[in-house]
């Protein structure tokens, strides 16, 4: 975003994402759900149990209501199993609300897995492949991107060979190498989603930071203060799927940490 953007968006704030009311329920078809405890799936989903009528549901997220407009970084704080990752998974098209609105007015680049969106017999070629078309939907460029990621990710001819044949290592380094090879004018990040091994660390973590200057809006989940420093300058602290406070990163990073002590105590 150049310096005349900044200005416009200052004066007339452009809305990326709209929610109001949102809520989003996940119901669990284990037939041992009435067993599962509800530490363990606050701690996968952020939200509560609930049983009725021999049904499971965990309520992931509640009442969510916030605009982000275009250009802010917003970071996403909360323990583990708050919400965080739930709501990144929301805002990107994977999980959609069970009630409320949720208005989503530019595309939110999901970068939260380890995944491939191709089947692992495939070799790490056609899994560049598989996401560049996912992405643009043409091949159009791709010779230059791939060249971009077979070099970073240095997997040589490697990259000819299927992925089930890699170490974690190698897919790891595939992968992110892949994910971040193409600008997008709206990331969702889980810190979380890996790098691969601690030599590839160093030269990833300078991709990173080139790759996030790119964003012009930016929702980074971590643990890291210092990250979210380097990034953010809005904070949303996520409690039991909800959002508890939202406002300057530092106010929301102090509220967090009171919180957490208090709780401690």
């Amino acid at each position: 975003m150049n310096t005349a953007e900044a200005r416009a968006n200052a004066v007339h704030p452009v809305p990326i994402l709209e929610l109001e009311n949102v809520n989003l329920q996940i119901p669990i078809f284990s037939s041992e759900s009435r067993s599962i405890g509800t530490a363990l799936l606050r701690s996968l989903t952020g939200g509560k149990l609930q049983q009725e009528r021999g049904r499971s549901t965990v309520h992931a997220l509640r009442e969510l209501n916030l605009t982000i407009n275009n250009g802010e970084r917003v970071a996403l704080i909360g323990h583990n199993g708050s919400g965080k990752s739930t709501f990144l998974r929301l805002v990107s098209g994977i999980y959609h609300p069970t009630s409320g609105k949720l208005k989503v007015h530019q595309f939110v680049y999901p970068m939260i897995t380890r995944s491939f969106v191709t089947s692992h017999e495939l070799s790490g070629l056609q899994a560049i492949k598989a996401h560049y078309l996912t992405i643009h939907g043409n091949l159009r460029g791709f010779k230059s991107y791939a060249e971009d990621v077979i070099t970073f990710c240095g997997l040589g001819d490697y990259v000819y060979l299927p992925i089930k044949g890699y170490s974690q290592g190698m897919a790891a380094r595939l992968l992110f190498a892949i994910l971040t090879g193409i600008p997008h004018q709206c990331l969702a990040i889980d810190e979380g989603f890996g790098t691969g091994d601690s030599s590839f660390m160093q030269a990833a973590q300078r991709r990173l930071d080139a790759f996030l200057d790119t964003a012009g809006t930016l929702l980074l989940a971590s643990h890291s203060d210092e990250l979210l420093r380097q990034f953010c300058t809005r904070g949303l602290v996520f409690n039991q799927g909800k959002i508890v406070m939202d406002g300057e990163l530092e106010e929301a990073l102090s509220f967090y940490h009171r919180k957490t002590s208090s709780n401690q105590a």
